[in-house]
């Protein structure tokens, strides 16, 4: 099933390789006890791969809705497709088991989904892990460490509430229409432990203050969070010379810690 005229608006670039479509799917370890979602099944290549692992239910949310309609058609009762926006999709309400989760993400969105994903209360009961495509330059920025130039507010949220690794980067060769960027596969598996603030836009709000000022010394940007500037940078042992993306993302969670202390 080809698609002469995929989407622009709505990101769509169907995987197409075969070799990729298994790498993806031997991340994913499916066993037939497996609740799976799959978002932006497009064409169905990958969904097919999923089929053959025989999961207990696959679940695919695809907006398009030509492209769901035919989908129904070509795998009539095997799956659940749900024609909506995932942005818009409760994923608490379908199922009661955490689920494996494959996404071959529309990239103008895909910041946006692992937010969403981010924010969740009991992320590890609602998910089992998840094996996305990123934009290759997105996906690094997600990765990225300390004192790596593009180490930012993506990688910090991240890492606050998932273990994320690497699996591949994949030509646009691989993809119907080809896109005009390289990207990367991630095993993303949310954590059992990490620390749970009162409000977790508060660390998004911190670390928007911050990186909105990357260039700038330490100073600023907490002299805009904090009254008592001065004393926080004590306490926490922060070099207030530093640059946000020098401070490591363990000083990020304490300085949003003390932030939720100063503020309620």
């Amino acid at each position: 099933m080809k698609l002469k005229y995929p989407k622009k608006s709505l990101g769509q670039n169907f995987l197409t390789d075969k070799n990729i479509i298994n790498t993806i799917i031997n991340a994913g370890n499916i066993n037939e006890n497996d609740i799976v979602l799959e978002v932006g099944p497009g064409t169905g290549n990958l969904t097919e791969k999923i089929l053959t692992k025989i999961p207990k239910n696959l679940f695919a949310i695809e907006k398009d809705k030509i492209l769901a309609k035919k989908l129904k058609e070509k795998f009539n009762e095997k799956l659940v497709i749900i024609n909506e926006d995932i942005l818009k999709i409760d994923e608490k309400k379908l199922s009661n088991e955490p689920m494996i989760v494959f996404g071959n993400l529309p990239y103008n969105i895909s910041t946006q989904i692992l937010i969403k994903w981010i924010r969740l209360n009991n992320l590890n009961k609602i998910f089992k892990k998840f094996i996305l495509m990123f934009q290759k330059e997105v996906a690094e920025r997600i990765i990225a460490t300390t004192n790596k130039k593009n180490y930012g507010r993506l990688a910090i949220l991240a890492s606050w509430r998932m273990n994320i690794k690497k699996i591949a980067d994949v030509s646009p060769n691989s993809f119907y229409p080809k896109p005009k960027v390289k990207s990367t596969i991630l095993l993303v598996e949310p954590k059992t432990e990490y620390f749970n603030f009162k409000n977790s836009r508060n660390l998004e709000h911190i670390t928007n203050i911050f990186f909105n000022q990357r260039r700038k010394k330490i100073k600023k940007p907490l002299a805009i969070l904090f009254k008592n500037a001065e004393e926080i940078s004590k306490k926490l042992n922060i070099n207030v010379n530093d640059r946000p993306q020098n401070l490591p993302i363990s000083k990020y969670i304490e300085l949003c810690n003390e932030y939720e202390k100063s503020a309620f």
